[in-house]
């Protein structure tokens, strides 16, 4: 190989990943820019919501205009909004979200002594609606059949199950009335955490794993019904190198999106469960908080939760794009 056709092809390969960095690149970019806007809507709602944040501060009594003007420059309230958000940005960044009015503790202390329960009940709350959905679909998509339209007949009825709905039949059922599982709680650490974690678990996902389920059988029926794949059926590969090859690798890309999406979206419905289960994870601390008006601990928690679901959605967006470089190629040209 000469040194030009060498030179050519390295010039060539860095034109192919320049538009993969781009279109990363670019993601970032959103990224922070979405984040940056998330925090303004989060530390505005504050003044958005009826009254003032000095009548929370001191519940509507009645003060002297010294008292009122001493609250006010403990908490910055006398400065201007612009620099309020600022303040409040800048302490975020480094993980000081201010003082709980309810507790008088740092509110970063108080996410950190709770956001381990979260953080389970949503992990285990994911691993079921990945195992359990994508098993559904894989046996659905690839063995037609009544037990397969059954199955998936009973996933689009428990889809309609609210949260809540589901929660409480679990605890009814499987902890009042057989008594498998305590009612409410989350354990200690290690294993008994993970106990008291499993109906909590299985009521946040439950409505996700159908969603999942219903899915994977579409795109599984999609690939079997391809070009591609009747082509290799005409070649006289085996069946099951057709379906592993060709058929549940095509599939899993889009399925796997949308589930990580899904995933994400357990967040939010985490904070029902928590409550219904009294867990006493972030979700139910966030509960109690609007309920006091404890709003440097709102704002915290609000925030928290909007940018875990914004770099859950980037990054999933940015691993379909490196499973298929074809999307940035195709986004940039487009």
């Amino acid at each position: 190989m000469t040194t030009t056709t060498v030179i050519a092809t390295r010039k060539a390969r860095g034109a192919g990943a320049w538009p993969m960095v781009r279109f990363i690149g670019g993601r970032l970019i959103g990224l922070i820019v979405t984040l940056l806007i998330a925090s303004v809507v989060v530390f505005g709602a504050l003044y958005a919501a009826p009254g003032s944040p000095l009548t929370f501060l001191t519940h509507g009594r009645t003060m002297t205009p010294e008292a009122k003007a001493q609250i006010a420059a403990e908490y910055h309230l006398d400065e201007p909004i612009w620099q309020q958000y600022l303040r409040w940005l800048g302490g975020a960044i480094h993980g000081d979200f201010g003082t709980s009015i309810i507790y008088n503790v740092p509110v970063s202390q108080m996410i950190a002594n709770r956001a381990p329960i979260t953080i389970l009940l949503v992990v285990m709350s994911a691993v079921i609606v990945l195992v359990v959905g994508l098993a559904i679909g894989l046996y659905a998509g690839l063995r037609p059949g009544w037990l397969s339209r059954s199955t998936i007949a009973g996933a689009t009825a428990v889809m309609a199950v609210p949260t809540f709905v589901a929660a409480v039949v679990l605890i009814s059922v499987f902890a009042v009335s057989l008594g498998w599982f305590p009612v409410f709680g989350s354990g200690k650490d290690g294993w008994d955490a993970v106990y008291h974690m499993i109906l909590p678990a299985i009521a946040l996902a439950i409505a996700s794993v159908a969603f999942v389920a219903r899915l994977a059988q579409g795109a599984i029926r999609a690939e079997l019904g391809s070009d591609h794949v009747q082509t290799a059926k005409s070649r006289g590969l085996p069946g099951s190198v057709i379906v592993r090859r060709h058929v549940i690798r095509n599939a899993a890309m889009p399925v796997l999106t949308v589930a990580g999406l899904t995933i994400a979206g357990l967040i939010a419905g985490s904070v029902v469960v928590e409550q219904v289960f009294q867990l006493g994870g972030l979700g139910q601390l966030l509960i109690a908080s609007v309920q006091q008006k404890d709003f440097p601990v709102v704002q915290a928690i609000c925030l928290l939760y909007v940018a875990t679901f914004i770099v859950l959605n980037t990054l999933i967006d940015l691993a379909y794009t490196l499973l298929d470089p074809r999307v940035s190629t195709g986004r940039s040209a487009s």
